[in-house]
């Protein structure tokens, strides 16, 4: 009995490491790392490198995808209110109609069946476009009405323009639903193609709706913008006298106020324009020119209102409502 005890006592712990060995025996099955795993991701990445990355594929050409409920989601995301034809067509370009009527030809089809029953977005896009710029000029009259109509109309192009457009556009996954005969799409196409929606949106619904989207994806694009960098102004000390002439001031005195490191590589000026013995604005800058220049330019920021510490856009004013209405009478 006492042998049969120690013996089993004996073997019981070898009992317990045989069944540890097994268990990692298993989890080493399980997790399925093969040895030419390694050699096989290294060569994989080095065909990469020499390759380059794969060409990009539309959205259309990946899996789970359905264009119908898409285009259908496109106007409950935006919370506006679409008609699904006029939808439809807007995002149908000239171009993706001539490329598949030619692949058509290619593939040797009738030519009763080559030709497509689509309509391109090419009036959409004309009234978007136009709505859109008269729509934005107007903002920027009422909310700066001393600024005159060239830095209205550079505002207006730069928002209209096709870098931002296509920047919003592309951020509105609009770029997915494009038909284009290209991919990527070419950014004039995409900012046609973004028009179009505008316009499919001001013959869906009302157009302080389509105000009201301009405002919100296009005129935000100001938050943080200097008025300058918009609006290339070549000689601002000739514009500022033109300003000052029409409001009957004496025109400007630059004075040097403040200077620093004059006898270095890194000077610094300060100049200050006076009228009527009344400081106008200051301005900084490495030479006294530069400086001159700066501050007739923040002297224009606070005639024409734009300046850094200017009042925040304010979307809580109907005032919106009636300048989509006078956009659309001005067309």
């Amino acid at each position: 009995m006492a042998s049969g005890y120690f013996v089993s006592r004996g073997l019981s712990p070898l009992g317990v490491h045989f069944q540890h060995v097994c268990r990692n025996v298993l989890l080493t099955q399980t997790r399925e790392k093969k040895r030419w795993m390694k050699s096989y991701m290294l060569l994989m990445e080095r065909k990469k490198k020499l390759e380059g990355p794969p060409p990009p594929k539309p959205r259309s050409h990946q899996p789970n995808w359905d264009y119908h409920a898409e285009v259908q989601a496109f106007g409950c995301r935006l919370h506006e209110t679409f008609s699904l034809d006029l939808l439809k067509t807007a995002f149908v370009n000239p171009c993706y109609i001539q490329s598949e009527e030619v692949n058509r030809r290619e593939l040797g089809v009738d030519r009763e069946a080559v030709a497509l029953n689509l309509k391109d977005n090419q009036k959409l896009s004309e009234q978007g476009a136009e709505f859109s710029q008269s729509y934005l000029a107007d903002c920027c009259r009422g909310a700066y009405p001393n600024l005159p109509p060239e830095g209205v109309n550079a505002i207006v192009q730069y928002l209209a323009g096709t870098e931002i457009v296509c920047h919003v556009a592309k951020n509105l996954a609009v770029e997915d639903l494009t038909l284009s005969a290209e991919f990527p799409v070419p950014n004039e196409v995409l900012q046609k193609t973004f028009f179009a929606v505008v316009g499919a949106l001001l013959e869906s619904s009302e157009p302080q709706k389509a105000g009201l989207f301009i405002r919100d994806f296009l005129m935000t694009q100001l938050i943080g913008k200097d008025l300058f960098e918009l609006w290339a102004v070549i000689n601002p000390m000739g514009l500022l006298v033109e300003e000052l002439t029409k409001r009957n001031l004496s025109p400007p005195e630059p004075r040097i106020t403040r200077q620093a490191g004059v006898s270095t590589v890194l000077p610094l000026h300060f100049v200050g324009l006076y009228s009527d013995k009344k400081l106008m604005a200051e301005g900084p800058g490495e030479t006294i020119l530069a400086a001159e220049e700066e501050a007739a330019r923040v002297a224009l920021r606070r005639i024409y209102g734009y300046t850094e510490n200017r009042r925040p856009w304010d979307y809580s004013r109907p005032r919106e409502e009636t300048t989509a209405a006078q956009a659309i009478s001005s067309n």
